[in-house]
Formats: structure tokens, C-alpha cells, sequence
């Protein structure tokens, strides 16, 4: 073991591994006949301590490439809702906790694996990940990152030297092994398990972890129980929120790919949306729309219901009910908010907010006009001159005649956009345009755009567009 590596010298603790063995199975990882280390998140070493210059590709290889380890690497058990139907044959298939660290922010990360070799909880399948899904996990952690959504994010991502035969690829593929740290790997599931087995001790043990490492603000409440659903209704609320601004599809919102700390996670089928269609959907297997991008906020409350069944072993249906009450006015609050900022506002009267936030949807829905483009082209665009004439708002935008095939729609938000501006002052004016290009990229993630860094990866080895995607994404 090399001591000098600052990953192997980091505070791991012990949260998870003391919980006991009725939660996880420990598992030693896949051993790879290469390591090529394909990306570094540099921006998240400051937030374990450490120096991006003094850490080392090598470091990055031995840790989570050739895992060399400090604790023992535990696959987490769990069951789910998939598809609307109970799978009770579920668990960390290609993953493990790696360990837990301490941020400066005091707060506790997992370092997850994916693609780590087969586990107790593989069934038939190879414990592996392919490239193409490891790059496209990346870039969709980093761009929901920099879009405001509460995500896990990528540490690093290190191709194996393997191939890998898949029905929804090219095969055979390259194969990868990705890090993923967010607060935790603990899920709906991980719950929905404990009421299978009928172990009310049990799913109270890992209620009181939970509430003590991730909500430890309710740790002394005589209520603390009741407080922690509600504010975890609160979390997924604005989590569900967060997507539907940002125009993401998950693509499979299963209980099992629900955090507990309403966190994001998990990108396997995920897509942003073209153009705002509600009937949208990422995953070509989800042939009914069930996980559709109109439908991830009733989802996610669905879930939140299903999860107060292993709840209700510990804790009164009554506070479960009153808790789940609350989704959607979290929700319509938390959409309402973020739209506006999209929008380049932060303080309207309530009247002009809601009216301008309809009318937008409308707008997009109505005309299909390209969903990132048009915020991107408002924040391209914008003048304080839009204060005293409708008519030129967004008159130079490239898809403005689609706009205007759309008349009465058109000129109407127009004028409602104007109204906006003139609550401003010329002070707010400034923050405005400032506001709109902080929260509309030049880019969007579409699919096409990842094919076209794919492409290159994968017919010349060619990385350089991946990684100019990247920084482009994370400026």
C-alpha cells in the first residue's frame, strides 16, 4: 500500500460499516487488466482537504482503479418499486461503498463505486459499466451541478481494458469503473427492505443513522421522526422541481434510485428535454411513459407515499400523512422560484410572477421552440431597452418566426415579460441580465451533443472533445 497517496490517508469513518450486517454484504472489487484514468474532478479535492497539484493521476489509479482500500467495501442491501411493481431481488449489483469522509463543510460524502465487479446482488449480470455510460454519467452530474440541482457528482472515471457485450450498445464496448460521492447511498429501498422482512427494529436502527448523520439538526426534537419526513418530502419536492427547470428526464425514478437525503443520483437513461414536452420520455424501455419528464413530480411523490409503509413501523401514519400533504405546495413554490430565475427574476409581485411563469410554459409548449435555446437566447439577447418597447424583446432571436407564427401567444408574452422588467429598477435591470446568463449555459446536454463526443472516443480515442465539453460545462 502506498502511504503517500492522500486518498488512502484520508479520515474514513465508520457510519455505515456500524450499522451491522443485516444492511450490506462486504465484497472485494474486480481486478482490471488496465487503468487509464479518463477523468479527475479536481473541484471536489478542495472539499476533502486536499490540493488538486499534489494529488496524482497514480493516486486516483491505486484507490479507485486497483482499489486499494482502507475499509472494507460494503454492497448495501435494498429492495424497490420498479416500473410501479414490488422487486424484492435488488442490492449493490455493480457497486459498494468505498468508504465515508468528512467534508470541510462537516458534512459526511460516500465514496460509491460503479462498475466494480459482480456482488452477491449481480444475479446474471457482469458487475461491469461501459465507458459510454460512465462518460455519460459525468456529464450529467457536472451539468446539473452547475444547473442548481441537488446531485451526486463523479470523482474520477477509469477505463478498464475490458470489453463488455450489451443489447443497447455497440458491442462489444469498453469498459469503465466510475466513483460517485454524494452524501449518501442510503435509499427509499433500503427501507422498503426492512418491511419485507417484517424488521420494525431494524428499519428504527437505520431511521435514528439517518437522522443522526444527515438531518443531525433534528437529533434533540421530541418529534424528530414526524420533522425528518416532512422535510424529506421537502427535499424531494424541490429535487423534483430542480429537474423539471433544469428540462431533465431521470428516465427511472424506482424507489431504489431515490436518496433519502433527496438527493439526486444514479444517471443510466437520462436525457434533457429538446423541447418542453411533458409526454417526453428518456429510457426506450419506458413504453407506457410511467417515469415521462411531466410525470417525475407525481412520481416522486409517489414514491415518498410508498416509502411510509416501512416508515409506519417506527413512527405514526397520521405525521406520515400530514408530512406528504406538503409536496406540492413545496413543489409548485420550489418551480415557481427557480422559473423565475431562469427567467432573470428574483422578486415580483405575485400577480406578474405566476402570470409570467404560465404564459412561459405556454409559450414553449405551444410554439416547440428548442427549450435551452430560448433562455439562452433571452440571456444572449437581453437589454434594458425591453423595459419600454414589448416588440423587440427577443426580436433577434434565431427562432423568433417560429415565435411569431404563434401571434396572439407571442405578443402577449411579450408584453407580460415587459411588465416584469418594469417592476425593476435600473439596479435590478443589471442583476437581471447578469442573473439570466448565470442560469442559461450556451450548451445544453441534448443527445446529440453527446454523440458527438462519444463519436470521436469511440472510433479514434480521441478525448479532447469530451474534455472541452467539460470545461465548458463546469465554467
Amino acid at each position: 500500500m502506498t502511504n503517500s497517496n492522500p486518498f488512502l490517508n484520508l479520515n474514513y469513518e465508520t457510519a455505515l460499516e456500524n450499522l451491522g450486517h443485516d444492511y450490506y454484504d462486504p465484497v472485494t472489487a474486480a481486478e482490471f487488466p488496465r487503468h487509464l484514468l479518463r477523468f479527475r474532478n479536481d473541484q471536489l479535492l478542495p472539499l476533502l482537504n486536499l490540493t488538486p497539484s499534489e494529488v496524482t493521476d497514480e493516486h486516483f489509479i491505486e484507490a479507485f482503479g486497483k482499489f486499494q482500500a482502507i475499509r472494507p467495501f460494503l454492497a448495501l442491501r435494498y429492495h424497490g418499486y420498479q416500473f410501479g411493481s414490488y422487486n424484492p431481488y435488488l442490492g449493490d449489483g455493480r457497486g459498494f461503498i468505498y468508504g465515508q469522509v468528512r467534508g470541510n463543510d462537516g458534512r459526511l460524502y460516500d465514496f460509491g463505486t460503479k462498475g466494480s465487479g459482480q456482488t452477491p446482488y449481480s444475479r446474471t449480470a457482469d458487475g461491469r459499466l461501459t465507458l459510454k455510460g460512465g462518460v455519460r454519467e459525468v456529464l450529467a452530474s457536472e451539468a446539473l451541478h452547475q444547473l442548481g440541482v441537488r446531485t451526486s457528482r463523479c470523482l474520477s472515471l477509469i477505463e478498464t481494458g475490458e470489453s463488455l457485450w450489451r443489447e443497447d450498445e455497440p458491442s462489444p464496448t469498453r469498459a469503465s469503473v466510475l466513483i460517485r460521492m454524494s452524501h449518501s447511498h442510503i435509499r427509499f429501498g433500503t427501507f422498503e427492505r426492512l418491511n419485507y422482512l417484517q424488521r420494525p427494529d431494524l428499519a428504527k436502527k437505520l431511521l435514528d443513522h439517518v437522522i443522526y448523520y444527515y438531518y443531525p439538526h433534528l437529533e434533540n426534537e421530541t418529534e424528530k421522526y414526524a420533522y425528518f419526513y416532512q422535510e424529506l418530502v421537502q427535499r424531494v419536492a424541490e429535487l423534483a422541481a430542480q429537474w423539471m427547470v433544469a428540462g431533465f428526464c431521470h428516465g427511472v425514478l424506482n424507489t431504489d434510485n431515490m436518496s433519502i437525503t433527496g438527493e439526486s443520483f444514479d444517471y443510466g437513461p437520462y436525457a434533457f428535454i429538446p423541447t418542453y414536452s411533458p409526454r417526453f420520455t428518456a429510457a426506450y424501455f419506458d413504453y407506457s411513459g410511467l417515469y415521462s419528464y411531466g410525470n417525475q413530480p407525481r412520481i416522486c411523490r409517489w414514491n415518498l407515499e410508498k416509502l411510509q409503509a416501512p416508515l409506519a413501523m417506527v413512527m405514526s401514519v397520521k405525521d406520515l400523512e400530514k408530512g406528504l400533504e406538503k409536496f406540492e405546495p413545496h413543489y409548485q413554490q420550489q418551480y415557481q422560484q427557480l422559473m423565475l430565475e431562469k427567467l432573470g427574476f428574483v422578486s415580483l409581485s405575485p400577480e406578474t410572477g405566476t402570470q409570467l411563469v404560465e404564459e412561459t410554459v405556454n409559450l414553449l409548449y405551444e410554439t416547440q421552440v428548442p427549450y435551452h435555446r430560448f433562455f439562452a437566447e433571452l440571456a444572449n439577447w437581453f437589454s434594458p431597452s425591453w423595459q419600454q418597447k414589448s416588440n423587440i424583446i427577443l426580436e433577434n432571436a434565431e427562432f423568433v418566426e417560429q415565435l411569431q407564427a404563434r401571434e396572439t401567444l407571442w405578443e402577449s408574452w411579450q408584453q407580460c415579460y415587459q411588465q416584469a422588467l418594469k417592476e425593476c429598477s435600473e439596479q435590478e435591470l443589471e442583476a437581471v441580465a447578469s442573473r439570466l446568463k448565470a442560469k442559461n449555459p450556451k450548451t445544453a446536454l441534448l443527445r446529440p451533443v453527446i454523440e458527438s463526443v462519444w463519436e470521436p472516443i469511440s472510433l479514434e480515442n480521441e478525448w479532447d472533445p469530451f474534455y472541452a465539453l467539460l470545461e465548458e460545462i463546469q465554467s
